[in-house]
């Protein structure tokens, strides 16, 4: 393990890869402790995931580092505090709200669109900024009834910035204690106070507010069930910046890979841009999240002994794998590192068990239906108006933090249909 650190923090994703294609489907680092497998079979996923998911909790370092930003909320929550957590926001993300997310959507991409129109076609934009922009708002707007706008760009850097600083601390076996004054501690403690901030705007805003209005189609606003409940403060703050960060941090990341996927596939744009359902760009969303999965790798806590894939796993092990890895596995998929729609053509991605990037399972992401509608109304809505270009021959380098993201933003040309 020591041979390969440098290889690890370069691209941990090949590194997993390579891994996969030596050992097999379960293997065990050489690491003393925690005993710590990656499994890389769908039936194994599925094993941990689903099979026999209650033996597999989510006290690892990685979702401990998490909570330094968002707290024991519904993301980072163990089962116990889970179970509680999740029964209270559910009313929020009912499929009814779905027909109301696309007018927020469309109107959220209308400022989008409109800033492109202002500049010269064909000009060079970087569409993370604008997708991480937009996937902000229609959290802000759906979830809490604030549009965040004249905020949303300092919200998403502060994001980012403290999600930096946890991937550091999920990669080092031990870490600084918080009250030391390192350039680390004090960077997330600035990102934490600006989303602090914005968290306490939002609840004194919304306590003013009439708490009657409801949310997208008549349902209410997670803002609105969060402050009903009898929560804490903390607990209020917690769920918030989850979802905050959540909400946003997906979509923005798989929106990015998907325009740079369309950028190559002018078919494809054209096929989005005559689209009179969404369903038909479905395939396209879906083809996108198989190949750049924003949650790239899962990790669970093993708390009774069991069996993967034929390997003896431990209690008190560290199990990792990798949607990413799983899903371009030329076992499962045809070709597949191609970008190949047609693929979910007629197809339910949730019945296939090599494809899980918003998890699968009890622990399924809360906001799989939400992030998939968010982003086949922004394709459509854009490709509508503008057809997009790669600017080079060369793959973006992803960054493999909380989220994937493109290392030097995702710089694209944009030219007006």
């Amino acid at each position: 393990m020591l041979m390969h650190t440098r290889r690890i923090r370069r691209d941990p994703l090949a590194f997993l890869t390579v891994m996969k294609d030596q050992y097999g489907d379960v293997m065990q680092f050489p690491i003393p402790r925690p005993p710590t497998y990656f499994v890389s079979s769908a039936a194994g996923a599925q094993r941990l995931l689903v099979g026999n998911a209650s033996n597999y909790g989510k006290d690892t370092i990685q979702y401990r580092s998490l909570s330094l930003v968002t707290g024991l909320g519904l993301l980072a929550a163990d089962d116990s505090d889970w179970r509680t957590q999740r029964p209270l926001v559910q009313p929020a993300f009912h499929h009814s709200a779905l027909a109301g997310l696309t007018d927020v959507v469309v109107e959220e991409a209308g400022l989008i669109t409109d800033t492109w129109r202002s500049q010269e076609t064909g000009s060079m934009i970087d569409v993370e900024v604008a997708m991480m922009d937009i996937a902000l708002r229609v959290v802000g707007r759906a979830l809490f009834g604030d549009d965040l706008r004249g905020r949303s760009a300092e919200l998403a850097q502060a994001t980012l910035a403290a999600l930096e600083v946890v991937i550091q601390r999920s990669r080092v076996p031990i870490s600084i204690p918080r009250l030391i004054p390192t350039p680390a501690n004090r960077k997330l403690d600035r990102s934490m106070a600006r989303l602090d901030q914005a968290v306490g705007e939002l609840v004194r805003q919304r306590r003013v507010e009439s708490s009657s209005s409801a949310g997208l189609s008549g349902t209410p606003l997670l803002l609105d069930l969060l402050l009903a409940a009898d929560l804490s403060a903390a607990q209020v703050r917690d769920q918030v910046v989850t979802f905050l960060v959540a909400g946003h941090e997906t979509a923005a990341s798989g929106l990015t890979w998907a325009l740079w996927l369309l950028a190559a596939e002018p078919r494809w744009q054209d096929r989005l841009a005559d689209s009179a359902e969404l369903a038909d760009v479905f395939p396209v969303v879906d083809e996108a999240l198989r190949l750049y999965p924003p949650a790239w790798v899962i990790t669970r806590h093993s708390r009774n002994q069991d069996q993967i894939e034929g390997r003896e796993i431990p209690a008190g092990a560290l199990l990792i794998t990798s949607p990413f890895v799983i899903q371009r596995d030329e076992r499962y998929w045809e070709h597949p590192q191609r970008f190949d729609p047609s693929r979910f053509e007629g197809v339910k991605p949730q019945r296939v068990a090599a494809y899980f990037p918003f998890g699968a399972g009890m622990r399924l992401c809360i906001g799989r239906d939400f992030a998939r509608w968010e982003m086949a109304v922004v394709l459509r809505e854009l490709c509508q108006v503008f057809r997009l270009q790669r600017a080079g021959t060369s793959s973006p380098r992803p960054l493999t933090e909380v989220t994937l993201r493109p290392g030097d933003g995702m710089p694209l040309r944009v030219w007006r249909r």
